[in-house]
């Protein structure tokens, strides 16, 4: 019984209180516009604080493994420290803007808040229960993970509307202040799991020479096309779950659910959680999980290529069935960019073991960093120079834009597809 609960107490429920934090970077766009006119900027130079947090979240994560692996206490201290401070220090950079309209300083400060410091805890945030909980559930590693990793996932849609609330309630000032208080919430949170956090007692980590040593000597197990294949698929994953995405709510308003988008919204964001878990459980299943990722890429491109030949976007507005097609395909994307992550770790156990799991774990999180410069990136080059705005609904939108990103992206799924098959060997028959 003992054993039962501390999986919980010391692996599970310290998982989620620093899961369900972090997460919260993926609720952005619900005052990116408010930032933006507060602080005389443009909507487009403050997205970039976004994605400088998504791109320094994998380098931390790629260069900080080594310190995740050797002390989980440690690193999760700094991950509640940093996540907090890039919180509070947004907040003062957002109300020095408002003091100093159109300030490089704000702006700067902005990026290397909610970019860099921020980044920082969430890289090591994101890596330091992971391992632990494969550890406490050894039978359960995608169940385990994937319970956590839905923590992530499911912060947006948890805090989306609190935001918003406290947005409504607060007055001009409001955008600031709530920075403030969300980091002495955050803190509070992170602080708790970093504290009941623990390996099972009794895991000895294995003796290598040096971290460095030991990580490269660990991938050689491998043929080490399988770990690029590896890599590879999963930057192509989130590359187009992104792109996919940020268009989510003008996809939304062209085929005229606009007055749902909040909705739609908060059900993809529970999608996208469901995914982490449920694609992640159910590799518990299955003899190889890169087979969840092969089920991944064939319902992305299955649901992609419906509404490509449909043009569910530009003539689903009254069509009940496109409607659908399009609903369906924003909440399969979504599922599939959530099991996309919660399924890497456990992959990576698969074939190379849990000697260097946090190393090998943090540098494969750097294709997240890049596709977190690319993904939006991608999609908003293609709307604005293919198609056309036109009217929709009242709002300029540019359906054939919208089009042809998932054109593009059908394509990058299915080299995802071929990486999976033909790239990512089948585990070694020792560590199967």
């Amino acid at each position: 019984m003992k054993n039962i609960q501390n999986k919980w107490i010391r692996g599970a429920i310290p998982a989620l209180l620093l899961h369900c934090s972090i997460g919260t970077v993926y609720c952005w766009s619900i005052f990116s516009q408010e930032i933006a006119n507060y602080i005389g900027f443009s909507k487009g130079a403050v997205e970039w604080a976004f994605s400088f947090a998504i791109f320094f979240l994998g380098m931390s994560a790629a260069f900080l493994g080594g310190l995740v692996e050797k002390n989980i206490h440690k690193s999760s201290l700094i991950a509640s420290i940093t996540f907090a401070l890039g919180m509070a220090g947004t907040g003062f950079f957002i109300w020095y803007g408002g003091n100093h309209q159109h300030s490089v300083l704000s702006l700067v400060g902005i990026y290397i808040s909610y970019g860099f410091i921020m980044g920082v805890g969430l890289g090591t945030g994101y890596l330091s229960p992971v391992k632990t909980l494969m550890l406490w559930f050894k039978d359960k590693k995608g169940l385990a993970t994937g319970l956590a990793v839905a923590g992530f996932g499911a912060a947006k849609a948890i805090a989306s509307p609190i935001m918003q609330g406290m947005l409504d309630n607060m007055g001009e000032t409001g955008i600031y202040k709530m920075f403030y208080i969300l980091a002495a919430v955050y803190f509070v949170m992170m602080f708790i799991g970093h504290l009941i956090l623990a390996k099972p007692e009794g895991w000895v980590e294995p003796q290598t020479k040096s971290k460095d040593e030991g990580i490269i000597a660990t991938l050689k197990t491998e043929p080490i096309a399988s770990y690029i294949g590896i890599w590879l698929m999963f930057y192509i994953n989130i590359t187009c779950g992104l792109a996919i995405i940020s268009q989510e709510k003008m996809i939304v308003k062209c085929v005229g659910l606009g007055a749902f988008a909040g909705i739609i919204s908060t059900i993809s964001a529970l999608f996208n959680a469901g995914g982490r878990l449920g694609f992640s459980a159910w590799a518990d299943k299955l003899k190889d999980r890169n087979t969840i990722y092969k089920l991944i890429f064939t319902l992305s491109i299955v649901s992609t290529v419906i509404v490509l030949l449909t043009k569910g976007i530009a003539n689903g507005a009254g069509n009940t069935l496109l409607i659908v097609f399009v609903l369906a395909l924003i909440f399969i994307v979504n599922a599939g960019y959530g099991g996309g992550f919660s399924n890497v770790p456990t992959l990576l156990s698969d074939h190379y073991g849990m000697g260097n799991i946090s190393a090998i774990h943090g540098i494969t999180l750097s294709a997240w960093a890049f596709a977190g410069l690319t993904g939006n990136q991608m999609a908003s080059f293609i709307v604005k120079h293919t198609g056309a705005f036109i009217d929709v609904h009242g709002v300029q939108a540019n359906p054939v834009g919208y089009q042809n990103v998932l054109i593009v992206t059908t394509i990058l799924y299915a080299v995802a597809m071929c990486l999976s098959c033909f790239l990512v060997r089948p585990m070694s028959k020792k560590n199967a």
